[in-house]
């Protein structure tokens, strides 16, 4: 988590917000910026508008607070979405909310499989290393300054499809 802290105060340093892509290419931009308000006064009464724009410069703490839970909550996202379309190609009924699964219960067996083995092909990929990648491309003017991501560890993530607590 420190990690993906430092590299969200290196890249704010820009004055852009924080941004990469899931592994399923969708692009996600974290919205955390300054925002204005404008009075509007009618006849009846006045109030006051909270305006976010763009061109606001970006609220670096909460970029860098939120980075990591956001980035993780993409990656579990990404997890649930490559469930959910290997179930429909099994012919298996799935529905989903943030970490919790469903399935009709004579289908549990296989959709644990299934979340099992996508959970196995998701995290065989070199996320830090890609995010690394795409940190370096989006902010080139401070690519040096990005620490290379931590080292993987030795777990041999083929026990997961025994574990019997994985996901319940």
């Amino acid at each position: 988590m420190a990690w993906l802290a430092e590299c969200a105060t290196i890249a704010t340093s820009t004055g852009a917000p924080v941004r990469w892509t899931t592994p399923l290419g969708l692009p996600v931009v974290q919205p955390y910026q300054r925002s204005s308000q404008k009075r509007v006064r009618t006849i009846l009464q006045s109030f006051a508008l909270k305006v976010t724009d763009e061109k606001n410069p970006v609220m670096k703490v909460k970029q860098r607070s939120a980075f990591p839970p956001n980035y993780i909550h993409s990656i579990d996202s990404s997890h649930m979405m490559k469930t959910a379309v290997a179930c429909v190609d099994k012919g298996l009924t799935f529905a989903g909310v943030h970490d919790s699964f469903w399935t009709h219960a004579c289908d549990v067996d296989t959709m644990s499989s299934i979340l099992r083995d996508k959970f196995i092909e998701l995290h065989s990929e070199p996320l830090l290393e890609n995010l690394y990648n795409e940190m370096c491309e989006t902010y080139p003017e401070v690519a040096h300054r990005f620490p290379k991501p931590p080292e993987a560890g030795n777990l041999d993530l083929n026990v997961i499809r025994d574990s019997v607590y994985f996901f319940s």
